[in-house]
């Protein structure tokens, strides 16, 4: 694991789980990443989706009423995202709250798209914002992914967070880090002008903005940074079909 920054294994499933047709074909027909698989991989990913679901409460608010194709969408954005890694749930939130659409923070009232709250075990989503990333899937701007990259980044931290998955991805984030820190790539990487300004908030923000380009634009990420794609791709131990 350490010579190659791989799990041993990544999918090991003894009553593997099979999503309904009609399901199946919500997948095909609004995930790229699902219909590039093959047909082995495609039955990990609809076992993921279902204990995905399964494992979380859904709940909106504002009317808004939760749907199956709501959750099967919410569900397959989180297992794009891991779906490299062993561990594929998160241990840091229980509940899915859903807005029709931005919402005002009971904190102080400011409007806001989605956010990961930690401390309440929630993570939150205007749903128009959500279906919005789905949508337009190459302006690098995934609510879904930003959020669920938050979930991930703080999960993978944690030193209950044990298993190769987390090691891996703390190791790689150490090399990303030093990667910014680097003065010479630090100022391509502004003048080159491809990741949202936002990025450069914080090391959370920074891993939440990269890993919405790596998966909406990767040609483009590849060709103008190709050594932190790379970090990238074996931090989340992303393959191709």
């Amino acid at each position: 694991m350490f010579i190659f920054y791989k799990p041993i294994f990544v999918h090991l499933y003894i009553f593997p789980k099979k999503l309904l047709p009609h399901q199946q074909a919500l997948l095909h027909d609004q995930f790229s990443f699902y219909r590039n698989l093959s047909g082995t991989r495609k039955a990990y990913f609809q076992h993921r989706v279902y204990k995905f679901i399964q494992n979380y409460q859904f709940v909106g608010r504002d009317g808004l009423v939760v749907t199956d194709e709501m959750k099967i969408k919410i569900a397959a954005t989180s297992v794009m995202l891991t779906f490299g890694m062993r561990k594929y749930l998160y241990n840091v939130f229980d509940t899915i709250l859903l807005y029709p659409e931005v919402y005002a923070s009971p904190r102080d009232g400011t409007l806001h798209k989605g956010e990961f709250n930690p401390a309440l075990r929630v993570i939150v989503f205007s749903w128009n914002d959500f279906e919005q990333g789905l949508l337009f899937d190459s302006d690098n701007l995934n609510l879904g992914l930003h959020e669920f990259a938050h979930a991930l980044h703080f999960d993978s931290l944690r030193k209950r967070r044990a298993g190769a998955s987390a090691t891996i991805y703390r190791d790689m984030l150490n090399e990303i880090m030093e990667y910014v820190a680097n003065p010479e790539k630090r100022a391509r990487l502004i003048e080159q002008d491809y990741f949202r300004n936002y990025a450069y908030t914080n090391q959370h923000e920074f891993m939440a903005v990269v890993l919405e380009y790596f998966f909406e634009t990767p040609h483009v990420f590849k060709q103008k940074f190709p050594e932190l794609y790379d970090l990238v791709k074996k931090m989340i131990n992303f393959r191709e079909g």
